[in-house]
């Protein structure tokens, strides 16, 4: 049976890499999701502004890659100012961001011939200093790609998303390659909510954090954003993660 970790152990651990990381590492503001269960994983308690950010969907193909863009349309949508939203296909459905609070005016949409243009025009967007967030979608993102654009987003404090979506599911592979990125999340569509009547419910996904810098992996049950782009647990996991659900169903049967 695995032991139990220290926190203070990783609360010392967590020091010792922002003292390595020297002034690049310090005074950084977060993003926070809102959510108690989600922010207390992430080091600073959101996420990290001036760095990048991988999210991706899950197995259900393009389910799970437009629940994915909903995600980060949510984050974008609490930051301030401007978003670019770099894309190779014009597949963007507007009104899908505005459903989660990412108002058409917010958004500069920028199409590229290829991904090599679009990561320098998410480079360029990182630098520039005066957006909110830069979003690019992109199949492949190189360690060397992914250091320029961390580098970008650091020199101007400008939160990086890159959404990892694929032609072939060959491609997929591409994801379990380390990259720069400062967190790492996949997101896969459960089912809604069931409502008393004939409809629809509020979208639920699994969202998992796969990898986090000086934090701890997790995966979350939350319900799509709100029209403020705000995520929120399911009224019967608000007072507990899945996990400890789990764990206390074990215990009792």
């Amino acid at each position: 049976m695995p032991r139990p970790v220290d926190n203070t152990v990783v609360s010392e651990l967590r020091e010792r890499i922002q003292r390595l990381e020297g002034a690049s590492g310090r005074g950084r503001q977060v993003l926070p999701f809102g959510v108690t269960e989600i922010d207390r994983r992430l080091p600073g308690g959101g996420l990290v502004l001036g760095s990048l950010h991988e999210v991706a969907g899950g197995g259900n193909g393009a389910i799970d890659g437009a629940a994915a863009a909903l995600f980060c349309a949510g984050i974008a949508a609490r930051s301030k100012g401007k978003v670019l939203w770099c894309v190779t296909r014009p597949d963007l459905f507007a009104p899908a961001l505005a459903q989660v609070g990412l108002s058409p005016s917010r958004v500069i949409y920028v199409e590229a011939g290829d991904e090599k243009a679009l990561l320098s025009c998410m480079e360029e967007g990182l630098r520039h200093g005066g957006l909110g967030t830069v979003v690019g979608e992109l199949a492949r993102l190189s360690m060397t790609a992914s250091r320029r654009l961390q580098l970008a987003a650091e020199s101007s404090g400008t939160l990086g998303i890159a959404i990892r979506r694929w032609r072939r599911q060959a491609e997929a592979s591409d994801f379990g390659q380390p990259t720069a990125s400062v967190t790492r999340w996949r997101v896969s569509v459960l089912p809604s909510v069931p409502l008393p009547v004939p409809g629809v419910g509020r979208a639920r996904w699994l969202v998992e954090l796969i990898r986090c810098r000086a934090g701890e992996s997790a995966d979350f049950e939350v319900e799509a954003p709100d029209a403020k782009g705000r995520i929120a647990l399911p009224s019967e996991l608000a007072h507990g993660s899945p996990e400890a659900q789990a764990r206390r169903r074990s215990a009792a049967g």
